[in-house]
């Protein structure tokens, strides 16, 4: 565990107007690849608008690799369906968390970071990053592509592990966090 930086935890919580890929429905579930690892959901059956609240969990030893996620429908006689791919941007948040780092009194439910959907992601639509009973999520709707339809709502939540090397820190001096000094004025 000592090359870990931390564990990020990928909650899929559900797929919205999902692709149809069987005679009137769907059978999906979703892949998400990090690095090497590679976890997947399980199949819901008959549904383009499937709810898994499933927590995928990965041991994450590089912030730049991306995070490969790909829809699928499960087929019993023929290869599996691709219901469209998307990578999802991990950057922000992890920014977020280093600057955080040391932070404390913050009130529940203040937000960090704001991520407005771009050329350059899969957002659907603006994405927060929040601060939530010591804890720092990000939830994201993405938008598949390569594919006529369909979106994934996911939440991002990181743990440093015992025995993780854990984030470099980032965080900044300010009212909020009083473990480190304020600049001070000079007159």
């Amino acid at each position: 565990m000592e090359d870990v930086l931390g564990l990020l935890k990928i909650t899929v919580r559900k797929g919205i107007n999902l692709a149809v890929r069987d005679a009137i429905s769907s059978d999906p579930y979703v892949v998400i690849t990090i690095g090497q690892e590679k976890l997947k959901t399980h199949v819901v059956k008959r549904n383009c608008n499937p709810i898994w609240n499933e927590v995928l969990v990965f041991s994450i030893k590089d912030t730049d690799a991306p995070v490969h996620l790909t829809v699928f429908d499960k087929d019993t006689f023929t290869g599996d369906d691709r219901m469209g791919v998307a990578e999802i941007d991990i950057k922000p948040y992890i920014a977020a968390l280093k600057m955080a780092k040391g932070l404390h009194n913050l009130p529940n439910s203040c937000t960090l970071k704001r991520i407005q959907q771009s050329q350059t992601n899969c957002l659907a639509e603006e994405s927060c990053i929040v601060w939530e009973n010591g804890k720092i999520t990000q939830d994201m709707l993405i938008k598949l592509q390569d594919v006529e339809c369909g979106e994934i709502l996911l939440q991002l939540d990181w743990t440093e592990a015992p025995g993780c090397k854990g984030l470099e820190s980032e965080a900044i001096a300010g009212p909020w966090n009083p473990k480190l000094p304020t600049a001070k004025k000079h007159h």
